[in-house]
């Protein structure tokens, strides 16, 4: 059974943030998967979450880039949220290094953050950042004069 079955309720209808949020669910089904399979100690938890931190942290940084570029109002609150999440994630990478199980609490991070970022927090962000992106592509259709 899927943890996380992608879905349109996932969907924001921006391709690239809806691709990078793919990602992250499939990796949150992958440590499902791993951890329903091998057991919560298994070695490719440890990879799953550094895959975690670094893909977040791409994530993230396109997401900011796209609210400096277009300057979002609500930016420093939106990446307040990332910077918690980065280090939840950070310190469950710690202590499943040091030797800690942290399999079941870092899924139930990852569904829970998951669903409310992506549905909620970046769902609030969505009008802004279409008619930004349509204004942009507007503007590039729009022949220079010669």
């Amino acid at each position: 059974m899927t943890l996380m079955p992608w879905g349109a309720e996932l969907e924001l209808g921006i391709v690239e943030i809806d691709t990078q949020h793919r990602v992250l669910v499939d990796l949150a089904n992958a440590m499902h998967d791993e951890i329903r399979d091998v057991g919560p100690r298994s070695p490719v938890i440890g990879q799953i979450l550094e895959s975690l931190v670094d893909y977040t942290h791409n994530h993230f940084i396109m997401e900011e880039v796209l609210f400096r570029k277009y300057a979002y109002s609500h930016e420093e609150a939106h990446e307040a949220e990332h910077g918690v999440f980065t280090g939840r994630i950070m310190d469950l990478l710690t202590r499943f290094e040091d030797g800690e199980t942290v399999g079941q609490e870092a899924l139930e991070l990852l569904k829970d953050w998951l669903i409310h970022h992506i549905c909620v927090v970046d769902r609030a962000y969505l009008p802004f950042m279409k008619a930004a992106l349509e204004k942009e592509a507007e503007a590039n259709l729009v022949p220079f004069p010669i």
